[in-house]
């Protein structure tokens, strides 16, 4: 079950002590270093970050908290602000009733899980804003999302609900301990699993086969809208494809694809992909694009590249990737890692960045214009609000190489005059988890498309994690403007250990492995559940959390159970070691006794459920400044394969007793390959063809 937590009150150091009586009416945000609550810091709101000073306050005026989620890029977020948190009198009712603390979602995501449950049992739909109000020890009784200042769109104005919830807490105590007590009580049921002793493989494609209920087989993604791209579920699918041949896993999938990378969630003159579609078409996207899910899309579209070899999915993550090393990059002058988000809106407006007019088109290509138009949906009406957001989904096709070439020319113009527009606010903080994940997309993607600089920036940003992100051998969760804060969750462990031994297959060079078994032995002493198995999502010794909550269900980004389920399976498979197995067996059998309509939404742990069970393995010997070496392991990964584990080996270096390949070596001095599955190897191939064509052919199937 989910660990209950005591808040701690332990005041934290701080590089200055403010006087809590000259601060007691305050906004106190200017010293953050989050992009959204830096958004705030002018707010007549007095405001007050998480932490240990704002909980004694709570307390020692007997004050429910009014707690804000959110985060730099949110839409609806901005809008909130805007009516009501730079509202004077608001302000003012607030002010008065309340302690208020603000938290961005991405620095502090335990907390957000945590409350966003909470909103969850409460009925509610969550989301950002997120709206909650809490007892003045943490626990929350009563929230809500986004509250309009005053009665509209059928829900209550935010005066009427702080009036009401402060009236609530003053003269109904007894109603609110029961509520507090209901929520406590269902949170720490939400950490209860099902578990199974029986790991059975023939479930992996039982569960593919009732996915699919969940895909819309004409626009792809999941039936209605809003819609949005979950690439880890489209993965399973993809890889149950691989697995099965199936015809309809396939088409589940490259629909999917086709129609994002055609349509308007898809940035056709920058790159990259915004978070959602508004609409069932792909067309009109919530114009905001996020690190997590443009990582996430490059390694689903290299893994569709590597079987079809449909020249889209290696066109958009050319273009995705250049996105991403031009514009999201961020440093100290001495390294790079990625930041987090792009927001939706500039200058007040949403999308405002990135539409266009039928005129504008016309001006700046000139006779180029018509082309252009016709292959993106360029008219003088518009297809969104009088504007234009250029997409491919009328004209999917691919020309010739020159008119690609001519088309590929007119986004420079355009994309030459979009640079000059105000744009978007960039939150340019580096989160460890996310940048876990991008780091490993361009391992990947690097190591399929011999795309060395890709892997190279993916060592640069590596680097940073663990040179400015770690102290003593643990990470911290974000990085801003020189400073390395917030405890490190679970994700970020799994996510940067996955991208660690992304690194080492992409490389050979074993400092990367090395440092993935570091940090699975930091998630194993301080996120472990010795009682009820599986990780928790926060440290042990992390304590301002009224609850550790634990699933292993994925959200808009896999969850830290399935991501890490996938990396103990990797070393295992990588060294042999017969303890990382076990412990994820152990994890596999917290999780997946689950129901099925459970479990398809865990499509990370099933991908690393299938990884344990089915690795095929690719041991080259070889050494590593060897050319031929390096054309192995290009052979390697250009084929599909989706349980692939590389292991690279020097000459006369040998991996333990246990592992199939123990003992294999060059031939004739000559580097070679090994396919091994189960407790059998492959005689070895030195020819990358025949490597390339077995793995194609399957081979390895024969031998199960």
């Amino acid at each position: 079950m989910a660990a209950r937590a005591k808040v701690s009150l332990r005041r934290a150091p701080r590089k200055q002590a403010p006087d809590s009586r000259v601060h007691m009416s305050a906004n106190l945000l200017a010293h953050e270093t989050s992009p959204y609550l830096l958004q705030h810091k002018e707010n007549p709101v007095h405001w007050q970050p998480w932490g240990p000073e704002a909980l004694e306050r709570a307390k020692r005026e007997d004050k429910p908290i009014l707690l804000s989620v959110g985060y730099s890029a949110c839409h609806w977020c901005h809008v909130m602000a805007h009516e009501s948190f730079e509202n004077a009198e608001i302000a003012a009712v607030m002010n008065e009733r309340f302690i208020n603390i603000k938290v961005d979602r991405e620095e502090r995501p335990d907390l957000d899980s945590i409350y966003q449950q909470a909103l969850a049992l409460l009925g509610q739909q969550g989301g950002w804003p997120l709206t909650m109000f809490l007892t003045p020890d943490a626990h929350p009784f009563w929230g809500g999302t986004y509250f309009p200042p005053t009665r509209r769109y059928s829900r209550p104005g935010f005066t009427d609900v702080l009036i009401s919830i402060s009236g609530t807490y003053k003269t109904q105590r007894e109603k609110v301990e029961t509520s507090v007590t209901a929520l406590r009580d269902a949170i720490n049921d939400l950490g209860v699993t099902k578990t199974t002793e029986t790991l059975d493989p023939q479930m992996l494609d039982r569960l593919a086969v009732e996915a699919l209920r969940l895909v819309d087989p004409l626009n792809g993604g999941t039936h209605g809208a809003p819609k949005f791209p979950q690439p880890s579920f489209f993965l399973f699918l993809w890889n149950a494809y691989v697995r099965t041949g199936a015809p309809a896993f396939s088409a589940a999938v490259t629909v999917t694809l086709d129609r994002m990378s055609h349509g308007g969630i898809y940035d056709h003159v920058g790159g990259g992909f915004a978070r959602y579609s508004t609409d069932e078409a792909w067309l009109v996207p919530h114009f905001e694009k996020m690190l997590y899910d443009n990582a996430l899309l490059i390694d689903l579209l290299t893994a569709a590249w590597q079987q079809t070899r449909n020249p889209l999915y290696a066109i958009r993550v050319r273009e995705t990737i250049a996105w991403v090393l031009r514009d999201m990059t961020v440093g100290d002058g001495k390294g790079i890692a990625f930041a987090s988000a792009f927001d939706a809106d500039s200058e007040g407006e949403e999308g405002l960045y990135y539409v266009w007019t039928e005129a504008d088109v016309d001006r700046l290509l000139g006779a180029k214009s018509a082309a252009f138009k016709d292959a993106y949906d360029v008219t003088a009406h518009g297809n969104w609000e009088g504007n234009v957001i250029v997409n491919r989904s009328q004209r999917p096709e691919l020309g010739d190489a020159a008119a690609e070439a001519g088309l590929e020319a007119s986004r420079a113009v355009l994309l030459a005059e979009r640079v000059k527009r105000v744009p978007p606010l960039r939150d340019d903080k580096a989160l460890a988890d996310w940048n876990g994940l991008m780091i490993a997309a361009l391992a990947n993607a690097g190591s399929v498309f011999t795309e060395p600089a890709w892997i190279k920036a993916a060592r640069d940003a590596f680097d940073f994690v663990v040179t400015r992100m770690q102290e003593g051998g643990r990470l911290r969760h974000s990085w801003r403007v020189g400073q390395a804060r917030h405890p490190a969750v679970l994700d970020d462990y799994a996510n940067m250990a996955r991208a660690a031994i992304a690194l080492y297959e992409a490389t050979g060079d074993t400092k990367f492995l090395d440092q993935a078994k570091a940090w699975v032995a930091v998630a194993d002493t301080h996120y472990w559940d010795e009682t009820g198995g599986g990780y928790f999502l926060s440290a042990d010794d992390t304590r301002d959390v009224i609850v550790r909550t634990k699933t292993a269900m994925d959200n808009a980004q896999p969850s830290g159970n399935g991501t890490i389920a996938g990396v103990l399976a990797r070393l295992h498979h990588l060294t042999g070691d017969a303890a990382y197995r076990d412990r994820a067996e152990c994890l596999l059998r917290t999780f997946l006794g689950a129901e099925a309509n459970r479990l398809i939404h865990s499509p990370a742990l099933l991908d690393g459920f299938a990884l344990l069970v089915r690795p095929v393995q690719i041991v080259v010997v070889g050494r590593a400044a060897d050319p031929a070496t390096q054309r192995l392991i290009d052979a390697a990964f250009d084929v599909a394969v989706p349980t692939r584990v590389v292991a690279r080996l020097e000459p006369g270096q040998n991996l333990l007793a246990s592992h199939p390949a123990f003992g294999k070596g060059v031939v004739d001095g000559k580097p070679a390959a090994y396919v091994c599955v189960g407790t059998t190897c492959s005689l070895p191939l030195t020819d990358p063809a025949k490597l390339r064509d077995g793995l194609a052919a399957k081979a390895w199937e024969r031998t199960r």
